[in-house]
């Protein structure tokens, strides 16, 4: 039997604290907070998708085999101009690595700003605008 991936319904980002980690992704990318099951995981929410929020110190968390703060490499795509992007960052006292630069994302081209989120996973903050 064959079948198709529909779409991504959640990943899994491993931080160091998450008390942390859930309020950069709220203040800085709009984010959701939702604590959910028996243990009160955290989720940040943002339009179909969610990101849950592992403690690097969780031993009863099922995760892939090398999961460690600042692994990641993530995209989020906004309807903001990189413009708008860059300067919210800048109200946030979020530093900018790179950007705006030019991309090709899933959808085509696009302008990308990168920064990284306290636990230093590269955050590419991108946007289908001109």
């Amino acid at each position: 039997m064959r079948f198709t991936v529909d779409r991504l319904d959640h990943l899994v980002l491993t931080c160091g604290d998450v008390e942390l980690t859930a309020a950069w992704y709220q203040r800085v990318l709009g984010m959701e907070r939702e604590d959910f099951g028996p243990e009160r995981r955290c989720a940040l929410k943002f339009g179909g998708q969610k990101i849950n929020v592992r403690p690097a110190d969780a031993d009863n968390w099922v995760s892939g085999r090398a999961s460690a703060p600042g692994a990641a490499d993530l995209c989020f795509v906004t309807a903001l101009g990189p413009l708008d992007v860059a300067a919210h960052l800048h109200d946030c006292g979020v530093t900018i690595e790179l950007g705006p630069v030019k991309k090709l994302g899933a959808l085509g081209e696009m302008q990308s700003i990168y920064c990284r989120d306290p636990d230093g996973n590269l955050i590419e903050i991108s946007s289908y605008l001109s």
